[in-house]
């Protein structure tokens, strides 16, 4: 059987009081149904992670913590921005290159590959987000670090047509994104951890994530409810 990686990414949602009241209510149901074939990530906010991560080690629970974005810059005089270095002192893993970013924020494909080379520098894992294969391709044209560490990173095939954000939108068609997602491997040209993401949610997890070439799912709206991120943890 294949190991999953489901993450909840809260995207920019909760107080640290609401991220507390999310975790009480997960412990409660998460240990029954954690074993070794499930990795649970969940990236809040920033403001978050210090109260979430001493939550997690004082229940002893085998959830891991992760951050939403990283600075491309080392320290240095970079006002607003927080260094990989800093960010490990919370978190084992780090989302790069949503397409939210890249919308809202401008962010460009360069900019991700330093974000990508700074997290491996200090041995985070890079949850890496593929709009579609043309960007895969510039990856791989433009930043030797991902080819050369494709292994030490989740990436996650996300179009941005299906990202939920409050809207009406929907999965990729599971037959298709489970193509797109090989795809990714066969680029690299071996097989890599590849998760899907986007409108993601209790009816659709198992069957998204039953398919030979996806390994789980990066899950925005639906992680923010604690019972239905619970239900997708269940039903795969």
């Amino acid at each position: 059987m294949k190991k999953l990686f489901i993450i909840a990414n809260w995207k920019s949602n909760k107080t640290t009081t609401e991220a507390h009241e999310w975790l009480v209510e997960a412990a409660n149901a998460y240990e029954p149904i954690a074993n070794q074939d499930k990795e649970v990530i969940v990236c809040p906010s920033f403001t978050s992670l210090p109260s979430m991560k001493a939550y997690l080690i004082q229940k002893n629970l085998s959830i891991k913590l992760g951050a939403q974005d990283v600075s491309p810059f080392n320290d240095g005089a970079y006002t607003g921005e927080i260094s990989a270095r800093q960010a490990a002192e919370l978190v084992t893993h780090t989302i790069v290159g949503h397409s939210e970013r890249r919308k809202y924020f401008h962010e460009t494909d360069e900019d991700v590959i330093k974000e990508v080379a700074r997290l491996i520098e200090v041995n985070i894992t890079p949850i890496l987000c593929v709009s579609d294969m043309s960007q895969m391709d510039y990856y791989l044209m433009n930043g030797k670090v991902i080819l050369d560490n494709a292994d030490k990173i989740i990436f996650v095939y996300e179009p941005p047509s299906a990202i939920s954000g409050g809207g009406e939108f929907h999965a990729e068609d599971p037959e298709e994104a489970n193509k797109n997602a090989a795809e990714i491997s066969q680029k690299i040209g071996r097989k890599v951890i590849t998760l899907y993401g986007g409108s993601v949610n209790p009816e659709n997890a198992a069957l998204l994530f039953s398919k030979d070439s996806i390994d789980g799912g990066l899950i925005g709206q639906a992680s923010l409810d604690a019972e239905k991120f619970m239900q997708i943890i269940k039903s795969s």
